[in-house]
């Protein structure tokens, strides 16, 4: 019997230093400077208009460099926004803002299980074996309601702004501040503006 327990002890020590070990490559990660930080190229992006409401369809076009990688790799999560931001001009006045939304998607990776995890908050949660598999979800994210029916008036031209970036706010504190100083964190698109006639 004790001989188990020792071993049990053994066994569960290895696994908290692993995870210690993973941890602390994160943050001296996030501490490393780096070359140069990749962007994010919005391959397209439109509206439809749905019995639901208007949905945004969208592509992306992007990869994680290696620093990135390396994170995420070590049990630090990934966060990533989509922005959407609705405005319908007027002549007489400044323009009119209608809709102001975002969806975020949250990579993970679990060291366990060697899985990867990409979960658009509060909706859906898909499991991938590999990196690439799991950055198809954000790369083209499902199409997702940005605005009801009744919230546009039918016939106006709206002028619609989007963008994705890596979201470094939704990080905990600590790597917060390393990750805004750090030009390995830096990744984004542009603002993609187009018009939209609503129905």
């Amino acid at each position: 019997m004790r001989a188990r327990d020792a071993v049990a002890m053994s066994a569960g020590r290895t696994a908290v230093m692993t995870l210690l070990r993973g941890w602390l490559l994160g943050w001296l990660l996030l501490l490393t400077p780096v070359v140069h930080a990749d962007g994010v190229d919005i391959v397209q992006a439109h509206l439809e208009s749905t019995d639901e409401g208007v949905k945004l369809s969208a592509t992306f076009a992007f990869d994680l460099n290696r620093g990135l990688e390396d994170a995420i790799t070590h049990g630090l999560p990934l966060y990533f926004t989509t922005e959407i931001e609705m405005k319908r001009p007027r002549w007489y006045w400044f323009d009119e803002n209608t809709i102001t939304e975002s969806q975020t998607i949250r990579l993970s990776y679990n060291v366990l299980t060697r899985q990867y995890h990409a979960a658009i908050l509060g909706r859906l949660q898909q499991s991938f074996s590999s990196l690439d598999e799991a950055l198809s979800l954000i790369r083209r994210p499902s199409r997702w309601l940005v605005a009801e029916n009744s919230s546009l008036k039918s016939g106006a031209v709206y002028s619609v702004s989007v963008r994705m970036r890596l979201d470094v706010a939704q990080l905990a504190k600590p790597f917060q501040v390393n990750a805004i100083n750090n030009a390995d964190w830096r990744l984004s698109s542009d603002w993609k503006t187009f018009l939209y006639k609503a129905e």
